[in-house]
């Protein structure tokens, strides 16, 4: 029986090379995608721990004192929520400093729990 060119399907070597081009085109697309998300939560990071840090100066400058907790930040309507690690995905992850100052107490700095190092090789710790 004869069948229309136009109802026939696609041969095997068709969808072998239209796989072979996607499967080209992924390989070259995914590592830049994962590199570019990496550095987007870094710059998240820096960005969420410079918005925690200037608050907590607004705070002692308000206070005179540094806050006992970060949800004390909330509470007194500093911050509106506590911004999230975007390493860990989590609030709760944040390392708490206290202050430089002898003799105060409370929270003077904040830093990333988060395990690891950047791409430069800077530990997510210390930023």
């Amino acid at each position: 029986m004869f069948i229309p060119l136009r109802l026939r399907g696609f041969t095997l070597i068709e969808m072998l090379v239209v796989m072979a081009i996607v499967a080209l085109l992924l390989s070259l697309a995914m590592p830049r995608y994962f590199g570019a998300l990496d550095r987007s939560k870094e710059t998240v990071l820096r960005e969420n721990l410079k918005v925690v840090r200037i608050t907590i100066d607004k705070f002692y400058s308000d206070t005179g004192r540094y806050p006992a907790s970060l949800d004390e930040l909330v509470e007194r309507q500093y911050l509106r929520s506590l911004p999230l690690d975007p390493l860990t995905e989590s609030s709760a992850t944040w390392i708490l400093v206290e202050p430089r100052t002898r003799g105060l107490t409370g929270i003077g700095d904040i830093r990333s729990g988060a395990p690891g190092a950047t791409r430069e090789g800077i530990p997510y710790a210390t930023f």
